[in-house]
């Protein structure tokens, strides 16, 4: 096997290939998946699937440009991040055709992205399904308003979660693991320092998705760690939850479509209806 493969101590023992009775029975996250993480190319490469699914003259979500080494030390809210902070991460709740989480990490240069039908969990003993989708552009770490009706993922978006993440994989030898190296695996773990979740996860494949096996699926798992919580409050109620940047939930948000949605990039804001500054 090669050195590089994950070694066992990544993560939860048995999360791997673990299908024990408390994984996430969501088969449909209501967000249409990508097949994978591992696509090749550029930044702009692996933005062409965002891209085409979007009209960006009808929504306020960023048209996102290829991204310079700059960018990954500007957070959304343009301040500079502090050296040695880490990559950026999110959590956003999507009110689509069916009200999700979705999971983004930077990597190379883009937000790799999940939608986690259920929403991570604090509580170890939660397997939370997670479907891969399109890369987004890191300007879509401070998007947060109102998608138009009849466009790709219409429907409310809020930033429940963000900050910085540090991947913490390594090999068999116990050499650290490049992140994107992790995920080509599918086995990657890291530790999350954002405003409401804080510790250890993994994210496990445990379909690939080719070969007619079915639809590309991961499980995001929460680590045995000072961070975790077992008293049943382990996951968010969408319908409650409030934006981490604006304090506003998803029905405040969606009241007010007429606000903008503002770029880290320039200042410039996108004063289209349907985009909401949070």
């Amino acid at each position: 096997m090669p050195d590089d493969e994950p070694g066992e101590r990544d993560g939860e023992p048995g999360t791997r290939h673990d299908h024990g009775s408390k994984r996430d029975s969501d088969s449909d996250s209501g967000t249409e998946q990508s097949g994978g993480t591992e696509q090749s190319g550029g930044p702009g490469g692996e933005l062409r699937a965002y891209h085409a699914k979007r009209r960006f003259d009808r929504t306020g979500e960023p048209r996102g440009l290829p991204a310079s080494p700059e960018d990954a030390a500007v957070p959304a809210d343009g301040e500079a991040a502090e050296p040695g902070a880490g990559h950026r991460f999110v959590v956003q709740i999507h009110a689509a055709s069916t009200t999700h989480f979705d999971f983004r990490l930077e990597v190379d240069g883009v937000l790799k992205s999940w939608s986690v039908p259920r929403g991570p969990s604090t509580d170890p003993g939660d397997k939370r399904l997670a479907v891969p989708t399109e890369d987004h552009p890191l300007e879509y770490r401070a998007f947060e308003g109102v998608i138009p009706p009849g466009e790709y993922g219409g429907g409310t978006v809020i930033v429940w979660d963000h900050g910085t993440y540090r991947p913490t994989s390594h090999d068999r030898r116990h050499r650290p693991l490049p992140f994107a190296r992790s995920l080509e695996l599918g086995h990657a773990t890291f530790w999350l320092d954002g405003t409401k979740l804080r510790g250890g996860y993994a994210l496990t494949r445990f379909r690939d998705g080719e070969g007619g096996s079915g639809r590309a699926a991961w499980l995001l798992v929460k680590s045995r760690d000072e961070r975790a919580r077992r008293d049943g409050h382990g996951t968010p109620d969408p319908r409650r939850a409030r934006s981490a940047r604006s304090g506003r939930t998803l029905r405040q948000v969606a009241e007010r479509p007429e606000a903008v949605w503002e770029s880290d990039r320039g200042g410039r804001r996108a004063g289209r209806p349907g985009s909401a500054r949070g």
